[in-house]
C-alpha cells in the first residue's frame, strides 16, 4: 500500500451529504446509484481512506465494487442511512458483524 491510510469519506445523494464538510470528513456527491461503483473506485484509487460511509442505496448499489475493497484491510466500507431514511442495509450489516464476532446475534434478538 503507497502512502499513510488517512481521512474518513462519505459518498451520498447532495441531501445526504450535507454538513459532513464541516466536521472534517470527505463529502462526495453522487445522485445516481449506477454511477456509485465508478464513484466508489475512484476515489479509493486517488486517495487512501480508513474509512468510506455510504448511503445504504449506493452501498447496494456498488455491491460489486465493495466486495472487490473488502478483500482489502482499508477502507472500511459501512453503509448509512441517507436522506431518504434506512433500508435496513446498515443495520443487516452491524448483525451479521456482531454475530461473527460473538457467535450469536446479541443485538437483534
Amino acid at each position: 500500500m503507497n502512502g499513510m491510510v488517512k481521512n474518513i469519506a462519505y459518498i451520498g445523494d447532495s441531501e445526504s451529504v450535507k454538513g459532513f464538510g464541516a466536521v472534517g470528513i470527505k463529502a462526495v456527491v453522487c445522485d445516481r446509484s449506477e454511477d456509485a461503483a465508478a464513484v466508489l473506485k475512484d476515489i479509493t484509487e486517488k486517495d487512501r481512506y480508513a474509512v468510506i460511509y455510504m448511503t445504504e442505496e449506493l452501498y447496494a448499489a456498488a455491491e460489486k465494487e465493495v466486495i472487490k475493497l473488502a478483500e482489502e484491510p482499508v477502507p472500511a466500507i459501512i453503509p448509512l442511512p441517507g436522506a431518504k431514511g434506512s433500508t435496513g442495509l446498515g443495520l443487516g450489516r452491524l448483525s451479521s458483524f456482531v454475530e461473527k464476532a460473538v457467535g450469536s446475534d446479541i443485538l437483534f434478538k
